[in-house]
């Protein structure tokens, strides 16, 4: 392998069941589609999205953008070298992703979970079907009639897709990153695709992969290392990682990444037990109440695994008496409410327990399938 992406020979792309072959490269910048990213492979600079932006300039090694979408800022043009990801690429072979292989991206290429996931596939020699443009019920139709052995997604769309009857019993690989997998949607997920691995991994735009989980994962825990990953944390708690994984810098404006003698942290609080990554949530979203650390992403696990939910976003609002307290947005079923509560009240304790649950059907979401956490902020009864 080289250190530029290539488009494999038995390599195939198509966009909802059109096939869309090798074109000639119009400019360094691509629009988010088939087409697009048809042009790009292989230039030794290259962005998929973000037209307005400037172009990616080319350096000693070759080298592309992603762009962020964090749930709490506008995305931001990361750059890293091709062979970062050519790197797990070598590793994903062994995944099965290479010819013979029909590999499925659920979304749009503008975030790198899917561009990383169609580009991995054209390099290594596998059919790639991007459905970013077809609803989810089309989709599990899609995936069933294309036969489709490896689904790259994230647990939004998957959730997206449990909901529907449609069974996939030629999945043989699911890899899942963007956010925490919950017990009961990866079960729902199993049932409609019985021989299918359920591989969830942990990472960041600006990392790539830093673990990945299995069957044999402890429930709560993200999973061990990927090969090649280091870990450590300092005594805050603070997750520090070192890969060849790793991206270059920002392109343009700043982001939340740090730097420390060759090590990278994302601003991650989390545990190491026995050899398994445990994560709370981010130095960033961490909020006092009465004195004590509370990081919502941990509440939100809670309450999404709860029957009848399907999406949860925990925020801080201004108390007078505790400095914080917490209200949580919620979709699903509203009458689930008062067990929601009396759960979450049992489990945390009145203190740290969300006080109030307001019920949102149209959930706001980013490009990436994130939640929007701003949208949510907006619609606070109290200032956050």
């Amino acid at each position: 392998m080289t250190d530029r992406f290539q488009w494999h020979p038995k390599a195939r792309l198509s966009a909802a069941g059109q096939e869309v072959g090798r074109a000639v490269p119009q400019g360094p910048v691509a629009d988010a589609t088939a087409e697009g990213l048809a042009q790009v492979i292989g230039l030794p600079a290259f962005r998929v999205g973000a037209p307005d932006q400037p172009p990616p300039e080319e350096g000693r090694v070759p080298t592309f953008e992603t762009l962020t979408s964090g749930s709490t800022g506008t995305p931001r043009r990361i750059r890293r070298t091709q062979g970062s990801w050519i790197a797990s690429f070598k590793v994903n072979a062994g995944l099965g992703i290479g010819p013979g292989a029909r590999v499925a991206v659920l979304g749009r290429l503008v975030h790198s979970l899917s561009l990383y996931g169609a580009i991995e596939g054209l390099h290594l020699g596998a059919a790639v079907h991007l459905l970013d443009t077809l609803r989810p019920d089309r989709q599990g139709r899609y995936l069933k009639q294309q036969r489709i052995s490896h689904l790259y997604a994230t647990p939004a769309q998957l959730r997206l897709l449990s909901e529907g009857q449609e069974t996939l019993p030629d999945l043989q690989r699911v890899l899942v990153g963007g956010s925490k997998l919950d017990p009961a949607l990866r079960g729902r997920f199993q049932a409609l695709a019985p021989a299918a691995a359920i591989c969830e991994f942990y990472g960041a735009a600006e990392t790539s992969f830093i673990t990945l989980s299995d069957s044999a994962t402890p429930a709560g825990s993200v999973g061990r290392p990927y090969p090649g990953v280091a870990l450590t944390l300092d005594a805050a708690g603070e997750l520090w990682v070192k890969s060849p994984y790793l991206f270059m810098d920002y392109a343009g404006s700043p982001g939340g990444a740090r730097w420390r003698d060759g090590w990278l942290s994302v601003g991650e609080i989390a545990r190491m037990e026995d050899g398994f990554l445990y994560l709370h949530g981010r130095a960033g979203r961490m909020v006092t109440v009465a004195d004590q650390n509370v990081f919502p992403e941990e509440i939100e696990a809670l309450i999404e695994a709860m029957p009848g939910i399907r999406r949860a976003a925990v925020l801080p609002m201004a108390d007078t008496r505790r400095g914080h307290s917490l209200v949580a947005f919620v979709q699903g079923n509203s009458s689930t409410e008062p067990v929601v509560l009396a759960r979450l009240r049992g489990q945390l304790g009145a203190t740290r327990a969300p006080k109030k649950l307001v019920w949102i059907q149209d959930w706001p979401a980013l490009p990436s399938g994130k939640t929007d956490l701003r949208a949510l902020e907006a619609l606070l009864p109290w200032p956050a």
